[in-house]
């Protein structure tokens, strides 16, 4: 028992070591001293180094201090900046054409597909930059919840603080935002914790195999993101989790679904269509 605890220790210690030479936290050129209280308290969340500005540079800082990037916040969002790669806000991007969609009453196919109503429990196994964590906090409502697990250090720390800080000037998208709850894990360590039949619906949304060329948005995620197939036995896990529904999102004509004992139901045009197994049904 003793070296089991002193490995998982160990494990942790590592992890934090890893955490800590990924980025620092710092705001922008003239933050406010609520700004510079935010970023404090985040990085102190996300357990990492908060760098003042004082005049210096974001270069300069990732540089002093040899972190890969820097997790910069201003006045109502969050901008994740590193010296080889393009800097990526927090932004809902379409999620946020969605989501006003959805706050009139109005369908979302994904929110279809999962069989998701007010109340639900909704655990978005790749979190990504929220989009979909956003729809389901919407469906879901004030009674249900949304969990967001992303595997990617530097991706959770941008989603922990945009979905907290990221003003959209609408007020139920940003308390959508709010009440996420977002994790650091992988999906399918964080599911192997879970007990039988306790989330109503499991969503996956991992990198396409071939991915849409288009996608602008989705551009600068994918060399953040985690990029490997779904396991076998992340399905496993979701089936012994789930009460109503699995979801994974996909290209259309894609072998995942099949490989994976997804139903697809969607007709249409769309580049992107979702895959569902049904625990009610055994479908």
């Amino acid at each position: 028992m003793l070296q089991d605890w002193e490995n998982r220790e160990e494990e942790k210690q590592t992890r934090l070591r890893e955490k800590q030479a990924e980025l620092l936290v710092t705001t922008g050129d003239s933050p406010s001293a609520e700004v510079v209280h935010r970023a404090e308290l985040l990085a102190a969340e996300l357990g990492v180094l908060y760098a003042p500005r004082r005049g210096i540079s974001v270069a300069k800082l990732i540089a002093a201090h040899r972190v890969h990037q820097a997790l910069v916040l201003v006045q109502g969002g969050v901008r994740l900046i590193g010296p080889e790669q393009p800097p990526m806000a927090f932004h809902p991007s379409m999620g946020f054409i969605r989501a006003k969609r959805v706050l009139k009453g109005e369908p979302d196919p994904m929110l279809t597909a999962a069989r998701l109503v007010p109340g639900d429990t909704v655990l978005d196994c790749t979190a990504g930059l929220g989009t979909d964590s956003l729809l389901f906090s919407i469906g879901t409502g004030s009674s249900g919840q949304v969990t967001a697990v992303e595997s990617s250090f530097p991706v959770y720390a941008l989603i922990k603080g945009g979905m907290r800080h990221y003003r959209s000037g609408n007020s139920a998208v940003d308390k959508a935002f709010s009440s996420i709850d977002v994790r650091f894990d992988h999906h399918l360590h964080y599911l192997r914790s879970l007990p039988d039949r306790s989330i109503d619906i499991i969503y996956f949304d991992p990198m396409f195999r071939d991915p849409l060329l288009d996608s602008s948005a989705i551009g600068p995620l994918r060399g953040l993101a985690n990029p490997d197939a779904l396991d076998e036995e992340s399905i496993v896990q979701a089936k012994r989790i789930a009460r109503k529904t699995i979801v994974l999102k996909e290209k259309r004509g894609s072998g995942e679904f099949t490989r994976l004992g997804f139903h697809v139901e969607q007709r249409g045009t769309t580049k992107t269509v979702y895959g569902v197994i049904d625990i009610d049904s055994g479908i």
